[in-house]
């Protein structure tokens, strides 16, 4: 593991995670080999579920065919995407399996500032992608969901907490 890709599951387990309610359903996609899920199932969360398109993950399978895969609508608390909606668009899949209410927890790469991340994987600092980045957006225009937090981290990349709207019979996460 590249060290700055290693440095940033520590620093995004220390911005994201450590508040989120133990009992809280949570869908993360594009787990990737799965270290989020370890650490989550260790640390004493139950109700975690990683999406990917191949094994390991617990749900094999694209996220825009949710519905085929077994998952309901409305059916997570939080939805964790770390470095995937560079990859696809699938806001409208995020906001689909979120109940009223819900997290969705983000991490892309600045769209400015993606060559010098490709630059980082090309001499080996940072994990290589594994397909291209079609899909960079800049935060603020993510659509359908409540912007909590948006932070610049390590002058190239992005990290976002967003709510999806309560409707009358949701309550917001924390709240």
């Amino acid at each position: 593991m590249p060290w700055l890709s290693s440095y940033a599951r520590i620093r995004k387990i220390a911005y994201f995670i450590v508040d989120l309610p133990k009992d809280a359903r949570i869908l993360e996609v594009g787990c990737g080999d799965g270290w989020l899920g370890r650490y989550l199932r260790e640390g004493g969360w139950k109700n975690y579920s990683g999406l990917d398109l191949a094994p390991p993950a617990d749900v094999p399978g694209d996220i825009r065919g949710w519905a085929d895969l077994g998952l309901a609508a409305a059916s997570f608390d939080v939805v964790i995407a770390f470095e995937v909606a560079e990859h696809v668009n699938c806001f409208r899949e995020f906001y689909d399996l979120l109940r009223p209410g819900g997290l969705l927890l983000l991490t892309s790469p600045l769209p400015h500032l993606d060559w010098l991340c490709r630059l980082l994987e090309l001499v080996g600092l940072s994990q290589p992608r594994c397909s291209p980045h079609d899909h960079l957006i800049r935060f603020p225009d993510i659509p359908l969901f409540v912007p909590l937090e948006i932070r610049r981290v390590g002058f190239i990349s992005q990290w976002g907490k967003f709510r999806k709207p309560a409707d009358s019979e949701g309550t917001p996460l924390g709240a």
